[in-house]
């Protein structure tokens, strides 16, 4: 019975922990904030694998000179999934395309962002990571820009939960993209998870803050 009521938690729970979508016919928003990159997504889970949806993403370079503004249609296909009594591994596809605008150019360029990610969990244990191409190619003579990105994730809790309980997590990412950032970005964070949403805190190695959200309706 126990292993039972693990693996029920461990199942819901799993969508706060790192699934970048929902259940059926479930809505899911999530955001991340920062100084230099904001993102804000929205999706709906057509299926039990996949979800289709739109994002805002907002990138600044270090030095602040050069920002970008990305507004996509989003396509997110669960393209694996092991489940275990205690634990769970999943092989996810992400997709978008929109329009980039940039202080440094002029109108707007198509980019296309296709990316995969990675995870595995338990109900005491976390690990990620997610590499996803940002490109926009040359178009009538102008150049193309590749941002492309990755992110390594890991983390642990300090105790199980119930479902109805709040669980903290100790979460640290490490981060990186091509172009605007000379800097792997490392960040600290606080999560807490509850039911259908997380919420995440911290600061990275530039003494920037952080604070990320996720919930699903």
């Amino acid at each position: 019975m126990l292993r039972i009521i693990m693996a029920l938690v461990l199942t819901v729970q799993g969508i706060a922990h790192a699934g970048p979508m929902g259940f059926k016919d479930s809505w899911m928003a999530m955001g991340d904030f920062g100084p230099n990159w904001r993102e804000l997504w929205v999706n709906y889970a057509l299926t039990p694998r996949d979800a289709v949806g739109g994002g805002l993403l907002y990138m600044r370079s270090d030095d602040k000179r050069k920002t970008r503004t990305l507004t996509e249609a989003t396509y997110t296909r669960l393209l694996h999934r092991w489940n275990t009594r205690e634990s769970q591994a999943n092989v996810w596809l992400l997709g978008g395309i929109g329009g980039v605008e940039g202080n440094d150019f002029s109108g707007s360029k198509l980019m296309v962002s296709p990316g995969v990610q990675l995870d595995y969990e338990t109900t005491r244990m976390y690990v990620s990571g997610m590499a996803r191409l940002y490109r926009a190619y040359r178009t009538h003579g102008a150049s193309g820009l590749n941002h492309d990105y990755a992110s390594v994730r890991a983390g642990f809790s300090f105790f199980e939960a119930d479902y109805d309980e709040t669980q903290p997590w100790v979460i640290v990412e490490a981060r990186r993209m091509r172009a605007l950032s000379d800097k792997l970005e490392v960040t600290p964070m606080l999560r807490l998870i509850n039911k259908g949403y997380f919420i995440e805190a911290g600061v990275n190695n530039s003494r920037q803050w952080r604070f990320n959200f996720m919930y699903v309706f």
